[in-house]
């Protein structure tokens, strides 16, 4: 996107004239293009993709502002998002990195612990659908967590998986065999405000050191999803669980449980990457149903 269309597009969100310093691109994931924008006002951010991404940067925009009125945790203030031309773009602010702060571990665990008990709505799901990283996530509300977990987190994936061609149908039956025995293993809890994506790729050390959580795929879940999923590409300092369990202490039992919630970004990951991620889903589903 040229320099004129970004300058628009960042004084119509700001209302005021805004001057381009300059645009570079910086790393922004595997799915966007991503720019930092200087201004005569301060560093911006701004996803860019197609224009048929346009659902992708409002529900990215939408989670966004969800979180950030939570005031629990930072997040890139969301700022606007449309088209321009024939791509799709998502203004926020632009956190600066900077190095970690001797209790960012503590301020992360409190933070999240704090953002988990919003419990303002009182069923799961949210009033619309979103994206985990590119593929499409339901949130149809449902009035407890174990019809939420298997119909629109387990289900969802596994028969996107049966239609890609990685698993066989024989899969339907043993996934409805591990159905049978989750209200035994599962606590119910309220409905928490959820990030949804939370691994170690979706967190930065903002300006002040502090905790700052991106790319959300928000909804209202059971929190131990949450924090089952910090665990799935080795997990966060030790600190951050701890604090966690100080601030708001989980159900005993949770550790059992981990391997059974990140079946949904196993599932996710199959779909999205293909046959590798297939071993740790076949090794749950065999230790639940053999």
């Amino acid at each position: 996107m040229n320099q004129p269309l970004v300058q628009h597009i960042l004084s119509q969100a700001l209302g005021e004239t805004v001057q381009i310093i300059s645009v570079s691109t910086i790393s922004g994931g595997c799915i966007h293009n991503a720019q930092k924008i200087t201004t005569d006002k301060g560093p911006y951010f701004m996803k860019l993709n197609r224009s048929d991404d346009l659902e992708m940067f409002r529900t990215e925009f939408s989670g966004l502002r969800l979180l950030a009125n939570a005031k629990e945790i930072d997040v890139p203030v969301p700022l606007g998002y449309g088209i321009e031309g024939n791509q799709a773009y998502l203004l926020t602010e632009f956190i600066e990195s900077s190095p970690r702060s001797d209790g960012f571990w503590v301020d992360f665990g409190q933070s999240l612990a704090n953002l988990h008990k919003n419990h303002q709505n009182d069923r799961f799901g949210l009033s619309y659908d979103n994206y985990i990283g590119r593929l499409e996530q339901h949130n149809d509300f449902h009035d407890d967590w174990l019809s939420f977990f298997i119909h629109q987190r387990l289900e969802i994936q596994l028969r996107l998986a049966l239609d890609h061609g990685y698993f066989d149908n024989s899969y339907l039956q043993r996934f409805k065999s591990f159905y049978a025995k989750l209200p035994e293993l599962l606590p119910e809890e309220p409905p928490s405000l959820l990030h949804g994506d939370l691994w170690s790729g979706n967190f930065m050390i903002g300006g002040q050191g502090q905790p700052a959580i991106i790319d959300p795929a928000v909804y209202y879940g059971n929190r131990e999803i949450e924090l089952s999923f910090t665990q799935m590409f080795g997990g966060f300092d030790p600190l951050f669980y701890q604090t966690y369990q100080d601030v708001y202490p989980l159900t005993p039992g949770f550790d059992k449980r981990v391997e059974i919630y990140n079946l949904y970004p196993s599932l996710v990951h199959v779909n999205m990457f293909g046959t590798s991620y297939m071993g740790g889903v076949d090794r749950v589903i065999r230790k639940y149903t053999y």
